[in-house]
């Protein structure tokens, strides 16, 4: 087991069970977790270790609206994700830590000016629709931001948003698309080494606090004031972000 101090243990546990909320109650809330993971460990190592405890949760989201996906959507954009994934795969493969550190700092300031941009633009975006151009630069984006950081929540909500999902379908095919990405990110990851004997044991160690808020987000979903709560994730995301920037 990797000696951590208890701060850093306080932090992974916090985020393990932020993980299983962004799954079934507040989408997007992983941004944080990815930074709080990035924080207590080496770069690389959170990449890998976080990876992983989020399969977990797609279980969950995946149990609760596996009836609800869009697949020819997820179809549309299969080849640009994989081509993302590929690329983030040989970033990784080259970069060290410092890199990828600052590079998921940039990642998390960006998913939130999506996030902010997707608020703001959200109706005229909705207007639009979806077309090929969109789902490859969405599709690349997530590929890519997912590989490296974990972190392509924000980037596809907006895509799902340009479609104009109903909330279940939006959300049944928010769950199969992470959960096949994730799954498919697997073997990239060990074998570039960013999966290891250590952070599987973390893994156990912290996979019941996603456990208990998938939960606890199952059962708090429609009762949370969901402005306010993005509001505080966005603001701890930006000071995480700044965080992996700075030091």
């Amino acid at each position: 087991m990797p000696e951590l101090a208890w701060y850093a243990w306080a932090a992974l546990a916090l985020a393990s069970v932020i993980i299983g909320l962004s799954k079934t109650a507040v989408p997007g809330a992983g941004t944080l977790a990815v930074a709080l993971f990035a924080a207590a460990l080496p770069a690389r190592a959170s990449t890998g270790t976080i990876l992983l405890l989020l399969i977990v949760a797609d279980i969950f989201a995946v149990t609760m609206y596996r009836r609800d996906a869009n697949w020819r959507a997820l179809l549309r954009l299969a080849p640009a994700v994989v081509a993302g994934i590929l690329v983030g795969a040989v970033f990784l493969a080259f970069a060290d830590d410092l890199w990828v550190k600052r590079t998921i700092g940039a990642i998390l300031l960006a998913v939130i000016a999506i996030t902010l941009l997707r608020r703001r633009m959200g109706a005229a975006v909705s207007e639009t629709g979806p077309h090929r151009v969109a789902a490859a630069a969405y599709g690349a984006s997530s590929g890519f931001t997912t590989m490296v950081a974990n972190a392509a929540g924000p980037v596809m909500s907006m895509y799902f948003l340009a479609a104009r999902f109903p909330v279940k379908e939006f959300l049944g095919t928010a769950a199969w698309f992470f959960a096949i990405v994730n799954i498919a990110k697997v073997p990239f990851s060990v074998g570039i080494g960013i999966i290891t004997p250590a952070s599987l044991l973390i893994d156990v160690v912290l996979a019941p606090g996603v456990v208990i808020g998938a939960l606890v987000g199952g059962w708090i979903a429609g009762r949370i004031d969901q402005v306010l709560f993005e509001r505080l994730v966005i603001g701890f995301t930006i000071l995480g972000a700044l965080y992996l920037l700075v030091s």
